[in-house]
């Protein structure tokens, strides 16, 4: 966690900074028109519209300073679509087009909707234990204690299990600290939700995620092993396809990849503990918000510079994608650490936000 980041955190909390409590009740809906939709082709990745910032009546001026910070911010890849349409494209530090990168924890909501899509597919329901589909003993808890955990807990970050033994999912890592659903921590458990789908779909995680997702949206990339988890690896443009999915309630053309029902809950506060996380994705426009590795409830909004009506993928270095769907935007950055390292969340994601803004508020 940058230390310049904590310290603008805890002198919010000095100074009392009060929002508007309306925001804790707002929902995000998404609503889009689907007539005004491009998709690009499914087997085509070097083929996608793009749209000009003059079209847009955006501020030209801006997007060169826009390029110079990413450059200067350690990005790889940039992209801001309109309506699914390119409006900015940019590889920097040696990436390209055809250069894959990690999603990092922005991956964490691949797993969300091809959990999802499992649930829509008759396969699992959110609501049952873990052990319905994994079998008993995957933590060290009591086994009264493990029963408690839904996969819903997984995915909104309730789990009860102690975030402070590392990114292992082995059962010795997997401790009980407090009853699931009664404390948030954002941990690393969630990937058991991959073994879930896999024991329901009864085949592997990759070739189900390849089946319902990857091969319906025409992404490139890959899931790497790394210790007992894997991380998924795509080019810049796979990002985008699955951000404009997303943005588009859960279709691609026409096809509805993921029900708008299940999307809906996802976008949305899962938990009463931290108003900011839906099911592994983070919400702007709340009243309050929690961080990884912290156990502190901190005012106001996750990114005072985005709009309100956000919602986010984040992810371990600076991994981003960015929707919001009532001014018809998916922006996403893929390279190396703006700054320090951190989990989720920086300093760098408000920093961006002043830029975006700069250019597409004219």
């Amino acid at each position: 966690m940058n230390v310049k980041y904590l310290i603008i955190l805890f002198a919010l909390i000095l100074f009392n900074c009060s929002t508007d409590d309306d925001n804790t009740d707002q929902e995000i809906i998404i609503s889009t028109e689907p007539s005004s939709i491009y998709f690009p082709p499914l087997t085509n990745n070097a083929e996608w519209e793009t749209k000009s910032i003059d079209e847009l009546s955006w501020n030209a001026a801006a997007l060169q300073p826009l390029i110079d910070f990413l450059d200067e911010k350690n990005t790889k890849g940039f992209i801001i679509l309109h309506e699914g349409k390119i409006v900015v494209e940019s590889y920097l530090n040696g990436h390209t087009e055809s250069s894959p990168w990690y999603w990092a924890s922005a991956g964490k909501t691949l797993t969300t909707t091809v959990t999802g899509i499992a649930q829509d597919n008759g396969l699992l329901d959110i609501d049952d234990k873990v052990s319905d589909y994994i079998g008993t003993g995957w933590t060290s808890a009591a086994p009264e204690r493990e029963d408690l955990i839904t996969c819903k807990n997984l995915l909104s970050m309730n789990s009860g299990l102690d975030d402070s033994l590392g990114d292992s999912v082995a059962p010795e890592n997997l401790q009980y600290i407090a009853d699931a659903g009664t404390r948030w921590a954002y941990h690393n458990v969630y990937v058991k939700l991959q073994d879930v789908v896999s024991s329901a779909s009864n085949q592997s995680w990759s070739n189900y995620f390849d089946q319902v997702l990857k091969s319906k949206i025409g992404m490139t990339g890959t899931w790497i092993q790394n210790g007992d988890f894997s991380t998924f690896w795509s080019r810049t443009r796979s990002m985008a396809r699955y951000g404009l999915m997303i943005y588009a309630e859960g279709r691609w053309e026409n096809e509805q990849i993921i029900s708008q029902a299940f999307l809906n809950e996802a976008i949305n506060t899962s938990q009463d503990l931290n108003q900011a996380y839906g099911y592994m994705w983070w919400l702007n426009g709340k009243s309050t918000y929690r961080l990884p590795q912290l156990q502190l409830e901190f005012p106001g909004e996750i990114i005072p510079n985005a709009p309100e009506t956000m919602f986010c993928a984040l992810g371990r270095d600076d991994q981003k994608i960015y929707i919001v769907p009532d001014q018809n935007l998916v922006v996403v950055r893929m390279g190396e650490s703006a700054d320090d390292l951190n989990f989720a969340l920086s300093n760098f994601d408000d920093e961006l936000w002043a830029k975006i803004n700069a250019l597409i508020n004219n």
